[in-house]
């Protein structure tokens, strides 16, 4: 039996968010919760989770409810590099502050 998880505060909150923008995008769709859990092979209760921001649905039904709304584009930036101020930085201070090239060792040529 896993050992259940109990997640921050804070990505409580960012779950609640992102279920509560994805309950108003659907309704700003027009779509009822029975379409898009369809879509995204689920069914109404898991939908209804995941629109509370309910820690304990799998990242996968998370992404398939989005690209059911077409919204999955924006999962695939999370973490890509390029909006990571944090890695960009540490990765600036770790660079040398000198860049030497290594000598070749000499070859011996008597042929």
């Amino acid at each position: 039996m896993p050992t259940p998880h109990h997640p921050s505060i804070a990505v409580r909150r960012a779950l609640r968010k992102l279920g509560q923008d994805i309950h108003d995008a659907r309704r700003r769709r027009g779509l009822p919760a029975e379409v898009v859990a369809e879509r995204a092979f689920t069914t109404r209760p898991t939908l209804r989770r995941i629109e509370q921001g309910d820690h304990s649905v799998g990242m996968g039904i998370y992404a398939a409810v989005l690209q059911a709304l077409g919204l999955l584009d924006g999962l695939e930036q999370v973490a890509d590099p390029s909006n990571d101020t944090v890695g960009l930085a540490l990765s600036s201070e770790a660079l040398p502050e000198r860049v030497r090239l290594r000598r070749r060792k000499a070859t011996n040529d008597a042929g």
